[in-house]
């Protein structure tokens, strides 16, 4: 197994570092950020402007850090607003990030999701001071076959919906470059992240199963569920967080040795389906009940059945697990939510203290152990 990290290892190795982090206005990258900021790194954010509600907005992100408006798709653009900037890290988070989004605009979603990833590397790749890249994907870059168990690093990339193929491109994109640009072991390393369906505070997404139980909490109106029996791999937004700045540390500490693809999954019993998901949001509410209804229409766009990330790479390379059970997970993520209702100008302290007490739980928690999943697949499933 790799060696122990924890909060301190991830300090000394970030601390004073200039990080580049693409899309900060998002829910992951906003937690993110605020995450960087308590390790001492120097954190430039480049995205779109925040909406409205978002996680960014809510914590005054924009007092903590450099943010800066820019369009990953804009090649121009985005080198202009970095013209004659260094950073020791890069990690590009800005995506367009919704499935059902992707069959409303797939070109946008091809754009964003594949150009954009192109266009943050070749910047990147220029950058005199860069040890590493990390470049964060999603489970689902993985050509789906409805496996029962989780997919591996090594799994061919693909997608049958505009989100998941524009994910899998963005791998290969990231591969080539590796390949091109980034394969001098004495060099910058570049690394891409997938990781399940995240919950947390601070996530307004649309067509998101937790945002859209809050909402229907805060309406007094039920929220829809289309797919009920669907399986993912739920988990709190700071488990692949932590993994991302693990490989952070190991990319600027070690080196080669870490580029590659890397997978952030849930644990086991955390794979659950839709409804059991719901039904815990539904219990933890304090008493007042966000109440869904089932309503599957003929005219959905598909989307996959089931979907689990095997994460034993991150656990026997860079000591990584998961810590925080659904219970726990699903708890953190209303209590933010419940708190931000009561008091939203003590929104950022409770916020930097759901980090802090996680990260106070990391070595804690070390003797919980991962199960990693071991079935033995026939030649004809590979």
């Amino acid at each position: 197994m790799g060696a122990f990290v924890d909060e301190a290892y991830l300090r000394e190795a970030l601390t004073g570092r200039r990080v580049l982090v693409t899309g900060h206005t998002g829910f992951k990258g906003g937690w993110l950020s605020l995450w960087l900021r308590r390790l001492g790194a120097e954190v430039v954010g480049v995205a779109l402007p925040p909406t409205e509600r978002s996680f960014c907005t809510a914590v005054q992100l924009d007092e903590l850090i450099d943010s800066r408006v820019g369009d990953i798709r804009d090649e121009r653009g985005f080198q202009a607003l970095l013209e004659g900037e260094d950073f020791d890290l890069v990690i590009h988070m800005a995506a367009q990030a919704f499935v059902r989004a992707s069959y409303e605009d797939p070109v946008e979603t091809f754009k964003t999701n594949i150009i954009g990833t192109a266009v943050v590397l070749e910047a990147a790749r220029r950058m005199k001071s860069l040890r590493g890249v990390i470049v964060v994907t999603s489970d689902k870059c993985y050509q789906n076959h409805e496996w029962v168990w989780g997919y591996r690093e090594q799994d061919p990339m693909g997608g049958r919906d505009p989100y998941s193929s524009s994910k899998g491109c963005a791998e290969l994109v990231a591969a080539a470059y590796r390949a091109s640009f980034f394969s001098n072991p004495h060099g910058p390393q570049l690394a891409t992240v997938r990781a399940g369906n995240v919950i947390g505070g601070g996530d307004w997404g649309p067509d998101r199963l937790v945002p859209d139980l809050i909402r229907a909490a805060e309406a007094r109106s039920p929220a829809r569920i289309r797919n009920p029996a669907h399986v993912r791999p739920w988990q709190h937004v700071l488990e692949p967080l932590r993994g991302y700045l693990m490989l952070a540390a190991r990319l600027i500490d070690t080196g080669s040795g870490f580029a590659g693809g890397w997978n952030f999954g849930s644990d086991r019993d955390a794979a659950v389906d839709v409804v059991t998901l719901a039904d815990l949001v539904v219990d933890k509410w304090n008493g007042s009940t966000p109440l869904y209804v089932i309503e599957k229409r003929s005219n959905e766009p598909p989307e996959s059945a089931v979907l689990r990330l095997d994460s034993t790479k991150s656990y026997v390379q860079l000591g990584w697990k998961p810590l925080l059970s659904i219970d726990q997970a699903v708890s953190r993520t209303v209590e933010w939510h419940l708190r931000y209702q009561r008091d939203p100008a003590s929104i950022r302290s409770f916020s930097q203290h759901q980090i802090a007490e996680y990260a106070a739980g990391w070595a804690v928690s070390s003797e919980k152990t991962l199960e990693p999943e071991r079935t033995v697949r026939t030649p004809a499933c590979v």
